[in-house]
């Protein structure tokens, strides 16, 4: 592929690597991998939204043809198989501690969500495992269920758990309850507002796969995940009970992952079990009907705020309240989501001197709530913009400018926020203006006589954001080796899933290593090789990832001084590094990194970790114009402007797909995409017929911005950019 080929939605720069071998069906992905030998696994999933399981009759099953075992939760409890907690639990109100619910690799004696697995068929072929679904009895003991957070809340609502009354599995709240009650009681102006935020479904175009085999020493799963570390360290611990390198954890490639693929399910626990037990590998695939029903969802909350200001528009306090359905079990990270995420954000790009934050952790007959692009940040920029506009009508300041007259401006750098957060960088006002000349703000009122015209009505928003993105407290690890032919291998423990790593990763290497960036090679995805550490969320990787393979180069490069030093019989500091090359100052005398590897085995290789002080806070304004057809209601998403702050862009068509992606999910919620269950806990959108994600026709094309103020954070000054457009 030229060079210079110029791709869609961006400018002249290096194409993404990641392409070619995918367009051209080369890609790895599970399902595709499929060893020789292997059994096949399928699951018998509970049709019942709340039951008691009184008993399951596998019989039946067992003797089907091809039939190699049928194991039920009351099997693995009696083997001692874990489940699966919770990797975040907070303290709530008073230091009561959260109510934690680890996931069952099967369910044993209760269901609590239509979908969840209950029994496991390992045949020697798929169509002999799903015959033999069939033949399971399972005695269900129906409960009443509650699907919905009202539903959940209500007085004598059924308990999912004896242990949570009301079903709430945390009540936690932040900041200063007394200052924002003081505020409200000097506020000129007061506005309220109440808003759902639907549940969603990640979709990912890759199912969710897994092979689980066992040698007789050792475990090894093969998972589409976004992070082998994690999964390895869940299944190891909490599941199996074992030391760290009784398994190994693999993942190629990942087709899309939204935050889905953080989570360690049952379904791997349980397959490893049973090729243990069966004696050979076993391989699964969810089917589309599967992830709709047991894949985490996201978002799932209703949202009140209320704002305060003065007679002159000034923001002086803001009241947040969220209740957030975190289905029936607390997934990896869903405290996280519910409570910091969305407070961390509550400030966004305003002056907002003090907020108080309360939010409750409600348990639901649903699937696992768990991260989704964005995983809570959209949920705080939905509530205080939708508070804005509400302040502009009731005050009769325009929005915009109310807008621009509660922006911190950068002269505040940094800014102390009342979410505990500080921001480094921003010039916030700068990028409203870019979003409003790129969308021609102004030209609006002559498009709607046009579209007014033509019988349609038309309307235009915006709304400001900014996020935090992944940084303190968490520290990310670089593994970087040289080899004898030149190449410099890194071993990280980011995954690529889609958002272009495979490109950048190296781009930053080389450029520290002032080489070509084909003489770099990335290592992911092999637990036993890539060092450990989190996974690839909350838009850290460049950052995180990018600011640890900065310091392997540093100190790599300080080594291999000292070494060409020795060789070259000179002082270290008449060294002088450029291109892969040790030269003496001066001279032609040089040695290159291949040779100082060879003559030195692995004395340049370096491990370093990086942790960043702060997070960093992307941010942006977007504009969106709509006509509505009053005859049928049919709305069209006619324009869309998007100016976004990432930071420094180490590849702008890749940032640029980012948003894309992003908006497109954005407005895919807001049009139609919504997980709904009815009273019994039966999932009505299970399949694309109900479940209304957008088409490519539903979008317009996309106007994409950029402005630039480097975050002052990392070494590489980027601030995240895979949950920008969801805002």
């Amino acid at each position: 592929m030229a060079q210079d080929l110029e791709r869609f939605g961006s400018g002249r720069e290096t194409p993404r690597s990641e392409d070619d071998p995918l367009l051209l069906g080369r890609g790895r992905f599970t399902d595709d991998l499929k060893p020789a030998g292997h059994a096949a696994a399928a699951f018998l999933r509970s049709s019942m939204g709340h039951a008691a399981i009184r008993g399951i009759d596998t019989a039946a099953a067992a003797r089907l043809p091809g039939v190699l075992a049928v194991i039920t939760g009351a099997e693995l409890a009696r083997e001692g198989l874990g489940a699966i907690p919770p990797a975040v639990l907070l303290p709530g109100r008073d230091a009561k501690p959260m109510f934690a619910t680890a996931m069952p690799a099967l369910a044993h004696e209760h269901v609590r969500y239509v979908g969840e697995p209950v029994a496991l068929v390992v045949a020697q072929t798929l169509p002999q495992a799903l015959d033999a679904l069939d033949a399971v009895q399972v005695d269900y003991d129906e409960l009443p269920a509650a699907a919905d957070i009202e539903s959940a809340m209500a007085p004598g609502a059924p308990l999912l758990y004896a242990g949570a009354p009301g079903n709430l599995a945390l009540d936690w709240e932040h900041g200063d309850a007394a200052a924002v009650d003081a505020a409200f009681e000097a506020a000129a102006h007061k506005v309220t507002v109440r808003l759902a935020d639907t549940r969603v479904a990640p979709s990912a175009l890759e199912p969710r796969a897994a092979t689980a085999s066992w040698d007789g020493k050792r475990y090894t799963l093969v998972a589409s995940t976004q992070g082998v570390a994690l999964v390895k360290k869940t299944l190891a611990e909490s599941v199996l009970k074992s030391p760290p390198e009784a398994i190994r954890v693999l993942t190629y490639d990942v087709g899309g992952g939204f935050g889905m693929k953080v989570q360690t399910y049952a379904e791997y626990a349980a397959l490893l079990y049973a090729a243990k037990r069966c004696g050979r590998p076993v391989h699964w695939c969810a089917t589309r009907l599967e992830s709709f029903l047991a894949d985490t969802h996201g978002r799932d909350g209703v949202l009140e705020g209320e704002l305060a200001l003065d007679r002159d528009g000034r923001f002086l306090a803001l009241r947040a309240r969220m209740r957030v359905g975190i289905g029936a079990y607390a997934s990896t990270y869903v405290a996280i989501i519910a409570t910091n995420n969305t407070k961390n954000c509550l400030s966004s790009v305003y002056r907002l001197p003090a907020i108080h934050t309360g939010v409750k952790m409600v348990l639901t007959n649903a699937a696992p709530l768990g991260p989704y692009r964005g995983a809570g940040r959209p949920e705080a920029i939905y509530l205080v913009e939708r508070l804005i506009d509400a302040a502009a009508r009731a005050t009769g300041i325009d929005r915009v400018e109310l807008r621009r007259r509660n922006l911190i401006p950068p002269s505040a750098m940094p800014y102390a926020a009342p979410s505990g957060q500080t921001y480094d960088s921003g010039e916030f006002e700068a990028v409203l203006d870019k979003a409003l000349a790129l969308s021609d703000w102004n030209g609006f009122p002559a498009r709607r006589k046009r579209s007014e015209a033509a019988g349609r009505l038309r309307g235009i928003g915006l709304g400001c954001f900014l996020e935090v993105a992944g940084g303190a407290p968490l520290t990310e690890t670089a593994d970087l080796r040289f080899e004898a032919d030149g190449t410099a291998v890194l071993r990280t423990g980011a995954q690529a899933m889609g958002q272009g790593q495979m490109t950048t990763l190296p781009l930053i290497l080389a450029h520290a290593l002032q080489v070509d960036a084909a003489r770099v090679r990335i290592v992911q995805g092999d637990s036993d090789e890539v060092p450990g550490g989190l996974a690839t969320v909350a838009s850290r990787s460049t950052m995180m990832a990018g600011g640890a393979m900065l310091r392997a180069a540093e100190e790599a490069i300080r080594k291999g001084t000292g070494l060409a030093a020795e060789l070259l019989e000179a002082a270290a500091s008449d060294i002088e590094y450029a291109a892969g090359e040790f030269r003496v100052a001066g001279t032609d005398r040089r040695v290159g990194w291949p040779e100082l590897a060879r003559r030195n085995g692995g004395a340049l290789d370096t491990v370093a970790a990086y942790a960043a002080p702060e997070m960093s806070f992307p941010n942006g304004c977007h504009v969106c114009e709509v006509e509505i057809d009053p005859q049928t209601g049919v709305v069209e998403v006619v324009g869309y402007a998007a100016v976004d702050d990432v930071g420094r862009v180490v590849h702008q068509s890749i940032v640029e797909g980012q948003i894309h992606g992003g908006v497109a999910q954005g407005l895919g919620q807001v049009l139609g995409e919504q997980v709904v269950y009815s009273e019994e806990g039966q999932l009505l959108t299970a399949s694309f017929m109900d479940y209304a994600m957008p088409r490519a026709g539903d979008l317009p094309m996309l106007k994409i911005g950029h402005h630039v103020a480097p975050c002052t954070t990392n070494p590489l000054g980027a601030k995240g950019a895979g949950e920008s457009g969801v805002a």
